[in-house]
């Protein structure tokens, strides 16, 4: 199980309820109240397919931040660092229901619309009745189009309002009680400029190849899969503070494929020249051209599972793949593990299995968790 131990000095009421660490099911705590949820993990545990289940109180405080949770879940490395952030948006969530309830001064609304007046009406997105949430506007030098959205407590402009965007980094914001909206949105336009390089690799990357997951990145997400050939891709995570140094490469597909890739990688890292793109580094390390969107389909290089015949199970695609170069056959770690589990010829060594290839017969292994 995934950091179980850490999990449980977190959120001591929140159990796992099945062996493979998939199911949790219990209680998150916040200003001395218990709320009941549950989770479900797919088996590849990507937080970004993850299902939460919510008590109907809990669903009805956190229902203006689902938004926000769901960035965090494509975000969060960990199902550990995920209820960190959860338990801090429900302690926010619960401290603007109770602002709800306190009336606002006549200096607080005086406030907000002079500072929104400076600020200029054509940087304002939206602003709900009660005068309590405004998310503003703005688009950064290449011309990409971004939010922020402000919870303004009652204590404004004393205290100040509680910022989310979708960032790929922390967001934290300097402030003093004689401060505006307007010097938050200076600190956000800064916070763009410097992301700048970061979002013109992974718009490249978008733009330019194959991008198997995530289907609709988020301008927080760091991952991409990209595809290489048939049922051949690579697994890359950005650093978005270095977005132009060498990032994680996770290679999948058959052995026989992949493996010289990753010594291409291994012998030509020396090669990778901070001043040209991401994505023009990556080819010629790996001396190849990533296949075009412009050029080739989807289904050219993206096989269904041979096993289920879908290409998305519960959001995962097929990540396995037969090492028979004459196979090749392409699999969902679920269903494959799930076959090998079945066959009375296969053999388990902890969390591994083997067993043969429905196709070809090969024996075959299949981790449990991966």
């Amino acid at each position: 199980m995934l950091g179980l131990g850490a999990l449980l000095r977190e959120c001591p009421l929140l159990l796992p309820q099945n062996r493979e660490g998939t199911a949790y099911e219990g209680f998150v705590t916040a200003q001395g109240r218990d709320f009941h949820l549950r989770i479900l993990l797919p088996m590849d545990f990507q937080l970004k397919n993850a299902r939460i289940e919510c008590s109907w109180h809990l669903k009805k405080i956190l229902h203006g931040y689902r938004h926000i949770l769901k960035q965090r879940l494509h975000s969060c490395p960990d199902l550990v660092s995920f209820m960190v952030e959860l338990k801090t948006v429900l302690e926010i969530a619960l401290k603007n229901t109770q602002d709800l309830h306190i009336p606002r001064s006549p200096e607080y609304y005086f406030c907000l619309v002079r500072d929104l007046e400076i600020l200029g009406w054509n940087k304002v997105a939206y602003v709900d009745t009660g005068l309590t949430t405004v998310k503003l506007k703005a688009e950064d030098t290449c011309g990409r189009q971004h939010l922020i959205t402000l919870t303004l407590n009652a204590k404004y402009p004393t205290e100040p309002p509680d910022c989310f965007v979708d960032f790929p980094v922390q967001f934290a914001i300097s402030w003093m009680p004689q401060n505006s909206l307007i010097d938050i949105y200076n600190q956000f336009l800064a916070a763009l400029e410097s992301l700048k390089e970061f979002w013109d690799a992974m718009d490249e990357i978008d733009g330019k190849t194959w991008v198997l997951e995530p289907e609709s990145p988020t301008r927080s997400a760091t991952t991409r899969r990209i595809a290489i050939g048939n049922n051949v891709s690579v697994n890359i995570e950005v650093d978005p503070l270095h977005p132009n140094t060498l990032p994680e490469c996770y290679f999948l597909g058959a052995d026989h494929v992949v493996n010289p890739l990753r010594i291409k990688l291994n012998n030509n890292m020396h090669l990778w020249d901070p001043e040209i793109s991401l994505l023009q580094n990556l080819k010629d390390l790996l001396e190849i051209d990533f296949p075009s969107c412009a050029v080739l389909e989807k289904s050219d290089f993206a096989k269904d599972c041979g096993i289920c015949y879908a290409y998305r199970l519960d959001g995962a695609t097929p990540n396995q793949v037969c090492d028979d170069p004459r196979c090749g056959q392409p699999f969902h770690q679920a269903c494959l593990y799930e076959w090998l589990q079945g066959l009375p010829s296969s053999r388990q060594s902890f969390n591994v299995i083997f067993g043969e290839c429905p196709y070809c017969n090969k024996v075959r292994k299949s981790n449990e968790k991966e």
